[in-house]
């Protein structure tokens, strides 16, 4: 049965996966797989020392790794933002029965700018509603046409697009063999307003982007 993880950028992410590996060595079985690997794509960085059982399964995956990538890495970090986006504020509840109560009056007349207040309110409701839409992170793989195209240039490209709903996180290069690199970047999504997959095919893998961008793949979707 397949693990769900959420959140591994986070403290309560990290916890959760912690717990998990608590008495494993590896996420599937007693070998490495790539269930491993997705997972520690997922996860930015060394974990602290709060998580002593993601510490250990981090360091075997990176040993792991480094066998397949001899390779002298010089180390990168990144810049802005690499947690997950602020929650959008709270919709305003809905106006008490009191306050539903002044607004009507038995003994007078209704007025055309009563009827427009009244419209106001109802839409200003209908609106609030709406922003309680869910949200989904979502780690995606873009891959390029091959090791001469320009990652900077890639991940510029990528997060070109900008769309109602869509929000993009942190992101790291993963070497995938051949002096080849695909990137892995975090996104936000409001599931009412953003489709991964139209993102793919009617975004990233279209022109001008396409120069870069040779395919993409949802490597984890989680709800949040």
């Amino acid at each position: 049965m397949a693990v769900t993880f959420s959140n591994l950028y986070t403290d309560s992410g990290l916890k959760s996966l912690n717990d998990f590996l608590s008495a494993k060595t590896y996420v599937s079985g007693d070998q490495f797989t790539k269930d491993d690997i997705k997972v520690y794509a997922a996860v930015l960085e060394k974990p602290s020392d709060a998580f002593p059982s993601v510490g250990k399964w981090y360091e075997v995956v990176s040993s792991h790794l480094a066998a397949s990538f001899p390779g002298n890495a010089q180390g990168v970090r990144f810049s802005g933002k690499t947690s997950a986006p602020a929650e959008a504020a709270p919709a305003k509840p809905d106006a008490s029965p009191a306050e539903d109560a002044d607004d009507l009056d038995l003994f007078s007349d209704e007025t055309e700018e009563d009827k427009k207040a009244a419209e106001d309110r109802e839409a200003a409701k209908k609106s609030a509603k709406k922003k309680e839409s869910g949200k989904s992170s979502v780690l995606l793989d873009v891959k390029p046409w091959d090791d001469e195209t320009d990652m900077k240039k890639l991940e510029e490209a990528v997060r070109s697009v900008e769309i109602p709903g869509l929000l993009w996180g942190a992101s790291k290069l993963v070497p995938v063999g051949y002096g080849i690199k695909k990137l892995q970047i975090m996104l936000t999504i409001v599931d009412d307003l953003v489709s991964v997959d139209s993102l793919i095919e009617e975004q990233l893998t279209v022109e001008p982007i396409n120069e870069y961008v040779q395919s993409c793949d949802i490597v984890a979707f989680n709800k949040i």
